[in-house]
């Protein structure tokens, strides 16, 4: 297994060279809307597969859930349907890669060696050479995941059990995604196609396992993961849902499109996070100023990647504060080593002392992934800020500055605000915003 499989759609489905490519992934991730930070990932992943132009916003909706699971996930098995080559079962390819403008993607030997022996795996280059469904799924991975695996699947006829069986084979823990692509209805007038699909999202969102190729180009893909998925208990989301209509087509033959994440166990509650989060800050610094150490608080989702802040005050006075702006280490990790830059290495202040200590409260902010704004000149950016909800960053000429979203309780104006922001990222005074590049994300805090 060590030749490539080359893009077979770059320049069609999505574009062509490199550049253009991160750009377009950037803007469809950037415009799915400004959720509040959110502790976990889906399992599992439902999405279209159409042109980016047509399917691109709904498919970006159910990637950007997987914000958290970047350094975590390190494989992804996906499974789309033939639409070139007929097959019989589930094919996987013998290329040792899969290429797109981003780079190459590995193919994990290691996974579809654990499920070859299954009758209904089969091996056929032709089956993945030109299909589409499987390959613009690529560049939304490489863009949020970084570094993974893939265990492709063209699935061809198969029945719903041996679907499920190479899932059960593969599902693995925390480092494993299992993504499915499939559009939903094709080339029905648009409110005949919305109606359609209406009720095909009632029937996934009620893990049904007969939904046929009418209602969905991947539904033997899609029954095999919604049935084990219901064997699993799995919880499901719709993420979001629209037709061709609304993207970029004409409204007279329309294909539906869809997203989906499911998941595992209960959700994190945000109440139990703050206070675990908030200890870790805390007995990070005293570890510091005094030797002593507690026990390490541990669970699941602390070693997702996360982006926080940690604040300081001494007498309802600032004191301190440091973060980090994308997810870049395991949650915990990151709390610790923001505790600390906020008490000894925050050049505003001195370093902390340990008979100033007993005095200072500890703040936690986690936030969501920052999102760009668009905007044609001053009034349209300020028109699109949220005064106190949006945590803002602005960059331009190599530097950069960030106000979380606590600052607007004591800089309520916009202008002003932006103002202070210049002036934190070091930028003149009459730097014009249409020359810098703001993005907003939001926060969940938690305070002593």
């Amino acid at each position: 297994m060590s030749s490539i499989r080359p893009a077979a759609v770059a320049g069609t489905f999505y574009p062509g060279d490199a550049r253009s490519l991160a750009a377009e992934v950037d803007d469809l991730l950037g415009g799915t809307g400004q959720p509040v930070p959110r502790l976990g990932y889906p399992k599992a992943l439902v999405v279209p597969h159409a042109g980016y132009i047509y399917s691109g916003p709904v498919a970006a909706r159910a990637y950007d859930e997987l914000a958290a699971a970047r350094g975590t996930v390190r494989r992804v098995v996906l499974l789309g349907p033939t639409h070139r080559v007929a097959v019989k079962g589930l094919a996987v390819p013998g290329a040792g890669a899969f290429a797109t403008p981003l780079g190459t993607v590995r193919i994990d030997a290691a996974a579809l060696a654990e499920v070859r022996h299954l009758p209904q795996v089969v091996q056929s280059d032709a089956a993945h050479a030109l299909e589409h469904s499987l390959e613009v799924q690529l560049p939304f991975l490489q863009k949020v995941l970084g570094d993974f695996a893939l265990a492709p699947f063209a699935v061809g006829l198969a029945s719903v059990r041996e679907v499920a069986e190479v899932i059960e084979r593969l599902w693995g823990g925390p480092e494993t995604l299992i993504v499915v692509s499939t559009d939903l209805s094709h080339y029905h007038a648009y409110e005949q196609a919305r109606a359609i699909d209406r009720v095909t999202i009632a029937r996934i969102a009620s893990f049904a396992t007969d939904i046929d190729h009418e209602e969905a180009c991947g539904a033997t893909p899609l029954n095999g993961l919604l049935l084990f998925s219901k064997q699993k208990n799995l919880s499901l989301k719709l993420l979001a849902a629209c037709n061709s209509g609304d993207t970029a087509g004409g409204k007279g033959q329309v294909v539906g499109y869809s997203a989906f994440g499911l998941y595992e166990g209960d959700e994190v509650s945000l109440g139990e996070a703050g206070s675990t989060l908030l200890s870790i800050a805390r007995s990070s610094i005293e570890t510091n100023l005094f030797g002593k150490s507690e026990k390490t608080a541990s669970a699941p989702w602390l070693d997702q990647a996360g982006a926080t802040f940690v604040t300081l005050t001494k007498n309802e006075e600032l004191r301190g504060c440091i973060g980090s702006l994308e997810p870049a280490r395991a949650l915990g990790e990151d709390v610790a080593h923001n505790a600390l830059g906020a008490a000894f290495r925050d050049p505003r202040f001195p370093a902390m002392s340990a008979a100033e200590w007993p005095q200072c409260r500890v703040e936690v902010s986690l936030l969501s992934t920052p999102k760009p704004l668009r905007f044609a000149d001053e009034t349209d950016l300020l028109a699109q800020i949220e005064a106190g909800e949006d945590g803002l960053i602005l960059e331009a000429d190599g530097k950069r500055g960030t106000f979380l979203p606590q600052v607007w309780e004591d800089i309520s104006d916009k202008r002003v605000f932006l103002a202070h922001l210049l002036r934190k990222a070091g930028l003149p005074a009459d730097t014009r915003l249409t020359r810098c590049k703001v993005s907003r994300y939001r926060v969940v805090k938690w305070k002593e």
